[in-house]
């Protein structure tokens, strides 16, 4: 018999087809889930690591694998960056936790099936090389390069579309020194722009290593999870009615994951009273409201958020001017 502990993804775990002789729904600290089920028989435990207080602190894990049996939890993670990172799921190896997954098949494959430390054990090694090359991109930003991270939250919400004209303005800034980053996509090249680069999850972190004269790099994450090659990272939320309702259907609690970041409404026509009511329902901060722009023009709107991120406090005083072609169409 099986025991589930759930919370953001119970009503995926309710629907499993498997035997259940206790199940508890809500966030609970580590030492009240070792209470529980100390002294409760189970074939495995089916944890939801939201239910879990903190759960991006590993160490809160490791007090419930230390106290209960490691090889009988199977961890249910959220579908987010922070614990789909080669750094968090090597720190749960470490600690003994093997059976981890953010799908519901991969929960029904675990409970029949115990991962061995060489199912996972590449995680440790895949680490100790993205540690290796990460730290030669936080040298590139001691040094005064900027690397930052654009993702879409909602679908179609303007990443690439942003980074083109974020870049056009940058570069009046710090000349060539602007790169752009494609990751997994090809749709910068559509925009004819010197300095773009498109590249695999896998090679990311080597991608901006070669950089070296970059002031600033501009990532395009795409499903790229693992933004820690980022010191900064802007959310796009498209904040029609029908991309909110589509995310809200899809992730119901992609907002609890969005607290204290840097959420950006793109293309929004809210006002100030709509942006406080955004704000509360969402029970997070929005950091800046760009309304629709045209892509061809200089826009007040990306100088304005330049500022903002911080991207315009440098000491480089290289400024170009604008060509003054609207499409640039023949430019190769």
């Amino acid at each position: 018999m099986n025991v589930i502990v759930g919370n953001e993804r119970m009503d995926e775990l309710a629907a499993l087809d498997v035997d259940v002789i206790k199940s508890i729904n809500g966030v609970f600290d580590s030492v009240e889930i070792v209470s529980i089920f100390k002294n409760f028989y189970f074939n495995k435990m089916i944890l939801d690591a939201t239910s879990i207080r903190d759960y991006l602190n590993t160490s809160n894990i490791q007090k419930i694998a230390t106290e209960l049996d490691p090889n009988k939890i199977i961890l249910f993670l959220p579908k987010t960056a922070e614990v789909s990172s080669n750094s968090y799921l090597s720190e749960l190896v470490k600690m003994g936790v093997y059976n981890f997954t953010n799908n519901i098949e991969g929960v029904k494959y675990l409970i029949t099936h115990n991962n061995t430390h060489e199912d996972v054990a590449g995680l440790e090694q895949e680490q100790q090389q993205v540690q290796e090359l990460t730290q030669t991109v936080q040298e590139k930003v001691q040094s005064g390069c900027r690397v930052v991270g654009i993702r879409n939250v909602t679908d179609h919400a303007g990443a690439t579309t942003l980074i083109y004209m974020l870049k056009r303005e940058l570069e009046r800034i710090y000349g060539e020194n602007v790169f752009a980053v494609e990751v997994s996509k090809h749709d910068l090249q559509y925009f004819n722009v010197r300095n773009t680069v498109s590249c695999t999850k896998e090679t990311l972190v080597p991608t901006i290593n070669k950089l070296e004269n970059a002031s600033v790099i501009l990532v395009d994450l795409n499903d790229c999870e693992d933004d820690s090659a980022c010191g900064d990272v802007l959310y796009l939320i498209e904040p029609s009615s029908i991309r909110l309702n589509k995310l809200m259907r899809t992730n119901k609690n992609i907002f609890n994951h969005l607290v204290g970041k840097k959420i950006i409404l793109n293309k929004s026509l809210l006002n100030g009273k709509d942006i406080n009511d955004f704000e509360y329902e969402a029970k997070t901060k929005v950091f800046y409201n760009m309304p629709p722009l045209d892509e061809r023009r200089k826009n007040d709107a990306i100088t304005a958020l330049i500022g903002n991120v911080g991207l315009n406090n440098v000491n480089n005083t290289n400024s170009k001017k604008s060509s003054g072609k609207i499409l640039g169409l023949f430019k190769f």
